[in-house]
C-alpha cells in the first residue's frame, strides 16, 4: 500500500514522502496514529493544503521535545524486584514498568515512547530509549534492583557478580570469627598451669618379685 507520510518515521521516510508499506502496517500503525494518508489523489491535494501547517506544528512539537529531552537524558530511576542470587529475574522488565518509573520520579512519558531491544531479564544497570518526537530522542537509565539499599549500591558501580562475592567474603568472615571465638573460649577453660604432677605415693604398692 502506498501512503503519504505525515511526520518523519524511522527507517521509512520523512514527511511528505510517498513509501510503499505493508497492508497491515498501515492499517494497524501508521493510518490509525496520524502518521500516514493513504496516498490518492484526494489526500495528496489535501497534504499539499495542510503542509505548511503540518510543518509548523512539527517545528513546534520538535522544540518542546528537545527542551523536555535535556531534561530527561541521563536521568536514572530504580525499578524494584525479586530475583535469584545469580541477578536473574522473576519475570521481567517492560516498557510500561520504564514509564511508570520515570512518572514516579516526576518525568511523564508514555510506555509507547519507550524503545526496548528486548526485555530486560537481568538486575543491573540498563540505558534505554525514549522516541519523545520522530527526530528526538533521549536515554534513561533503569536501576533494577532487589531493594533500594542494592540499587544504591550499583548506582555506585558495583555489580550484582561483586555484590554477591562481598556478601560471601562477609559470611566467611563470620563463621571464622565464630571458630575463633569457640577456639579462645576452650583454651579460656584449660589450667594455664598444666596438668598437676602426679603424686606417686598414692600409687598402689605392688610386689614385683
Amino acid at each position: 500500500m502506498d501512503v503519504i507520510l505525515l511526520e518523519r518515521v524511522a527507517k521509512l521516510g520523512q514527511m511528505g514522502e510517498i513509501v510503499s508499506v505493508k497492508e497491515g502496517y498501515a492499517r494497524n500503525f501508521l493510518l490509525p496514529q496520524g502518521k500516514a494518508l493513504r496516498a490518492n489523489e484526494a489526500n495528496k491535494a489535501r497534504f499539499e493544503a495542510d503542509k505548511a501547517q503540518l510543518e509548523a506544528q512539527n517545528l513546534e512539537s520538535k522544540a518542546e521535545a528537545e527542551k523536555f529531552a535535556e531534561k530527561l537524558d541521563g536521568q536514572s530511576f530504580v525499578v524494584i524486584r525479586s530475583a535469584s542470587d545469580g541477578g536473574a529475574l522473576y519475570g521481567s522488565v517492560s516498557t510500561r514498568d520504564a514509564a511508570d518509573a520515570a512518572s514516579e520520579g516526576g518525568f511523564e512519558i508514555d510506555r509507547k515512547q519507550v524503545k526496548l531491544l528486548a526485555p530486560i531479564k537481568e538486575l543491573g544497570l540498563h540505558t534505554v530509549e525514549v522516541q519523545l518526537h520522530p527526530e528526538v530522542t533521549a536515554e534513561i537509565k533503569l536501576n533494577v534492583a532487589r531493594s533500594p539499599e542494592e540499587a544504591e549500591l550499583q548506582a555506585s558501580g558495583k555489580s550484582i557478580q561483586e555484590l554477591a562475592a562481598e556478601e560471601e567474603a562477609a559470611a566467611e568472615f563470620e563463621i571464622q570469627g565464630l571458630f575463633d571465638e569457640i577456639g579462645a573460649a576452650g583454651l579460656d577453660d584449660e589450667d594455664p598451669r598444666g596438668p598437676e604432677p602426679r603424686d606417686e605415693s598414692q600409687d598402689p604398692i605392688t610386689d614385683e618379685n
